[in-house]
């Protein structure tokens, strides 16, 4: 029978995922020596089986070698397959060489992922110059998109909400989560002069007085361009906005920050585990992870859709 196995700080997802397949969830022990190295420990697959390994890679380099030992291992102890849970996926930034001698991070770490995994699942990587991501993972590579569960959410708990994208990027996310609500919805022009310094200018909001705003984006790491935008809303008189993410790093006191300039409430999902992971995408990735170990692809009901006022 497949197993799930989760590395330390991911066994409330795999419990989930666990929950949703049916499959059972073993244990992957990791212990540190004073000198920084690693000791792996997995409880041995069925022999032929295929070994599913959660580990969302937020902070990857200290996760990264005790994630490639636990592969290998469970290959070396009798799995067929070894697959990758990794709701949130690292090293998307560094896509290309934008100065001579740097490293393509990007394609560095998909190589080593590629060399110890079978396939991998992940939720909206944050794809710049590559469009699918077969073009820097070389295995089966499974993208599960959390628009319909942001909907879900931001269906249930804000009041009329109007969806504002903080920059050109966000723009996918914000117009498939207002089609599916049948809100309306802006996007936000972004200047960034520095990792810290973003100008933020939004296009004109008159016609929706009365809504929440709700901004929307795939991550909240330093959390500046969020920042930008929620200041820039609270000058034009409108309620607290309300800040959804898929994924929410929170670097640097990003969360404090976002209050600080006036944010109302500030969600994500559980892709890396937090106070803010409000929205659930365990069941979702339960679906793929399951045709990939044989097993029956699970129906999940569409999100609520809200007419507009």
């Amino acid at each position: 029978m497949s197993a799930i196995y989760a590395l330390p700080g991911n066994e409330d997802f795999a419990d989930r995922l666990a929950q949703h397949s049916g499959l059972p969830r073993r244990v992957v022990q990791v212990h540190r020596f004073p000198d920084g190295e690693s000791r792996v420990r997995i409880e041995p697959p069925v022999p032929r089986s295929v070994a599913v390994i959660v580990c969302t890679l937020d902070h990857p380099d200290a996760k990264l070698l005790p994630l490639v030992m636990a592969a290998a291992t469970a290959r070396e102890l009798g799995a067929s397959r070894v697959g990758l849970i990794a709701p949130y996926l690292a090293y998307m930034r560094q896509d290309t060489r934008f100065h001579t001698g740097e490293a393509v991070s990007a394609r560095v770490f998909g190589q080593l992922l590629g060399g110890a995994f079978n396939w991998l699942i992940t939720v909206d990587p944050h794809l710049h110059r590559y469009r699918r991501l077969g073009d820097v993972y070389p295995l089966d590579g499974y993208v599960v998109h959390a628009a319909a569960r942001l909907a879900e959410w931001i269906a249930r708990e804000v009041p009329k909400p109007l969806l504002i994208g903080p920059d050109g990027e966000s723009a996918q996310w914000v117009g498939a989560v207002a089609r599916m609500l049948d809100a309306p919805w802006a996007v936000a022009a972004k200047q960034r002069h520095g990792d810290r310094d973003v100008r933020i200018t939004l296009p004109a909001l008159d016609r929706w007085q009365g809504h929440t705003p709700v901004v929307l984006d795939d991550i909240i790491a330093s959390g500046h361009t969020m920042i930008a935008t929620v200041q820039c809303l609270r000058e034009r008189s409108l309620p607290p906005p309300v800040c959804v993410a898929v994924h929410g790093i929170f670097a640097d006191g990003a969360l404090q920050a976002l209050h600080a300039a006036g944010a109302g409430r500030v969600v994500t999902s559980n892709t890396i585990a937090s106070p803010q992971a409000q929205i659930d995408l365990s069941e979702d990735l339960a679906q793929v992870m399951l045709a990939r170990c044989g097993g029956r692809l699970r129906t999940v009901a569409p999100p609520h859709r809200r007419t507009r006022p």
